[in-house]
């Protein structure tokens, strides 16, 4: 694989844009795949991974978003701890998920669904939230029943169903990520980054790319990180159906890169 500087790279990203319109690499059925921008702009490259091929001994990675979106960007898949325990597949999702939305329709009728996006400044309507427990080095996530929204319901039903399997009290064995983890997981995973932001439209059932933007983001600070979980700017997403969970993940908004990030540089790549 050929090596290139940043400013190289930066070039042949200016003349992928310069280009105008991309079909996206995804297929249809997936052509809102959140990780389409960003797999299309590595084909385009001639890349065949995300690790980008710059001669640094830290590593960059390269994401990609939609512009305008509202959707959140993963920043890494990690699972909660005790790992052993499988808690997401075996606990999450068995005691406490609930019907999913297509049971009885493309799935069986006894498919279960456990989706929650969590944050450390308040409950979810099902009483789930995180807590960043600095003490004891490490984010928690915990279930209150009493914070659920009993007004609903759906909610009441479900909080029921939890009673009558396994009781209404915190989650046994309570899910955690060590914070010692996550700063070594996060860390090596987003330590430098090339995000692209890119227009879409969709022509004939097809997605197509015209990337406007570049931040190179460097000097990740893994304290500003731990910040944006206590304000809310990061949040966990867990993605789970019977037989099959999608991933827990760690997500933040678009435009929050400088709150991670010591060092950003605002790339306009085309004018719109």
């Amino acid at each position: 694989m050929r090596l290139y500087t940043k400013t190289e790279l930066v070039d042949l990203i200016r003349q992928v844009a310069a280009q105008g319109w991309h079909r996206s690499v995804k297929k249809t059925k997936n052509s809102r795949n959140d990780g389409a921008v960003g797999n299309t702009l590595e084909a385009l490259l001639g890349l065949r991974e995300n690790n980008l091929p710059i001669p640094n001994m830290q590593e960059w990675e390269l994401k990609g978003q939609r512009h305008h979106t509202s959707s959140l960007v993963t920043l890494k898949h990690i699972e909660p701890s005790p790992r052993g325990a499988k808690i997401v597949s075996n606990i999450l999702l068995p005691y406490y998920g609930w019907e999913h939305k297509q049971a009885g329709s493309k799935y069986p009728a006894t498919e279960k669904s456990f989706r929650s996006t969590t944050k450390a400044t308040e409950y979810t309507n099902r009483g789930f939230r995180l807590i960043m427990d600095r003490e004891k080095g490490k984010l928690r996530f915990v279930f209150d029943p009493s914070q659920a929204d009993k007004s609903d319901t759906k909610i009441r039903d479900w909080l029921k169903s939890i009673e009558s399997k396994i009781g209404l009290q915190g989650i046994n064995p309570e899910p955690y990520w060590g914070l010692d983890d996550l700063k070594y997981e996060i860390g090596a995973k987003i330590k430098n980054c090339f995000y692209v932001i890119a227009d879409s439209k969709v022509e004939d059932g097809h997605e197509f790319f015209k990337y406007v933007k570049l931040l190179i983001l460097s000097r990740f600070s893994f304290d500003n990180f731990l910040k944006c979980i206590e304000t809310g700017t990061v949040l966990v997403d867990f993605d789970a159906r019977t037989g099959h969970n999608h991933g827990t993940k760690f997500r933040i908004r678009q435009n929050q890169w400088y709150t991670l990030y010591n060092s950003v540089e605002d790339i306009k790549l085309v004018s719109h």
